[in-house]
């Protein structure tokens, strides 16, 4: 049974973006939006709530990055294509480092 997708995971809300936020900065339609968020896993129900998109997942499906993406939801936050979409977003901090994950360097 393959992983539940990583997004938005460690919660942070500064990563999310409401649908409403995520329709106007990709210039799409909100059902466009709620789609992407169930056919490419960027974006949650938290708490049970309204999706919430993952600002560095949106970005990586509009800029039709892949790669970057399937990273991003195994849970790699530290590689280099994933880290620079967080960086991009102002969101370096939410990058663990690897000292931080518990390992010697």
């Amino acid at each position: 049974m393959p992983e539940k997708p990583h997004c938005l995971v460690p919660f942070d809300r500064r990563e999310g973006l409401t649908t409403a936020a995520a329709t106007e900065r990709a210039k799409r339609t909100e059902r466009t939006i709620r789609m992407w968020c169930r056919d490419h896993n960027i974006g949650r129900h938290v708490a049970g709530g309204p999706w919430l998109v993952s600002k560095v997942a949106l970005a990586m499906v509009l800029n039709g990055d892949a790669a970057a993406l399937r990273a991003y939801l195994a849970g790699n936050r530290r590689s280099p294509a994933v880290a620079s979409y967080f960086a991009a977003e102002r969101l370096s901090d939410l990058v663990p480092s690897y000292r931080a994950e518990g390992h010697a360097r």
